[in-house]
């Protein structure tokens, strides 16, 4: 695990835009996994801006990304995939039929995450993998207590994530948060040739902290990318407060 650490969110997202930029370079029909949230937004505008640049192009990348709500529909405000279209998609020469996101509408779960993992399989694997975490430690929709090995699954959601993601439905109502989502599984996410992991602010510094320098331990599930053979870590100097070892 390599470690960086920034003056600010924006240094930190502008490494992860140039790894992500390369990558796109270096084989333009890569395969990228992708996620949600508002750490990640700012990184999409630079790649938004590669595109209208020319310095990449979408046309052969395929996606996946890690996770998606069970129940509500693809374009209700707070889906992932229409995050994902507004976020990016609709703003480069991406082939959608080469975006997939967890379907949360499916009416058989257990071959939905079947067939989602066969899809990652037959594109290739994933060659980078973006990563926010949870204040829990989770990554993707992988909550304290999950399994370290398991593939893409239903999840039920914490407390504590539901309450997290109250601010983004109409009130901050947190009856409104679907209890369960679609995830890739930690062991899907290990596969990824690399991750690359965004985490800024103090609200993380726990998180971080026991992801770095603590055990590895299903209730940290990040802690698990100790094991990973190239994940690198960007954080702004608040969620690094916490680190016994800064550099």
């Amino acid at each position: 695990m390599k470690v960086r650490i920034f003056e600010s969110s924006q240094e930190a997202t502008h490494e992860a835009a140039a790894l992500f930029i390369e990558q796109i370079q270096r084989k333009p029909d890569c395969v990228l996994g992708l996620a949600t949230g508002s750490t990640p937004i700012k990184l999409y505008k630079e790649l938004i801006l590669a595109y209208k640049e020319g310095t990449i192009s979408f046309k052969r990348v395929k996606t996946f990304n890690l996770d998606e709500y069970v129940g509500l529909d693809r374009l209700h405000t707070q889906s992932y995939y229409r995050f994902m279209c507004e976020q990016l998609f609709d703003h480069v020469d991406i082939d959608k039929r080469n975006c997939h996101v967890p379907n949360g509408q499916a009416k058989n779960i257990e071959r939905e995450v079947m067939q989602y993992e066969a899809a990652i399989e037959a594109a290739g694997g994933i060659d980078m993998q973006l990563l926010g975490i949870g204040g829990n430690g989770h990554i993707g929709f992988n909550e304290p207590g999950c399994n370290l090995d398991c593939g893409t699954h239903l999840e039920s959601l914490t407390r504590q994530t539901i309450q997290d993601n109250a601010r983004l439905f109409f009130n901050g109502n947190e009856a409104q948060v679907p209890r369960q989502a679609l995830t890739m599984g930690v062991g899907t996410i290990l596969r990824a040739r690399r991750c690359v992991l965004l985490a800024f602010g103090k609200s993380k510094q726990v998180a971080v902290q026991g992801m770095i320098e603590g055990p590895i331990t299903k209730n940290n599930p990040a802690s698990v990318l100790q094991r990973h053979p190239d994940t690198v870590v960007l954080l702004d100097t608040l969620a690094a407060e916490k680190l016994k070892k800064k550099g």
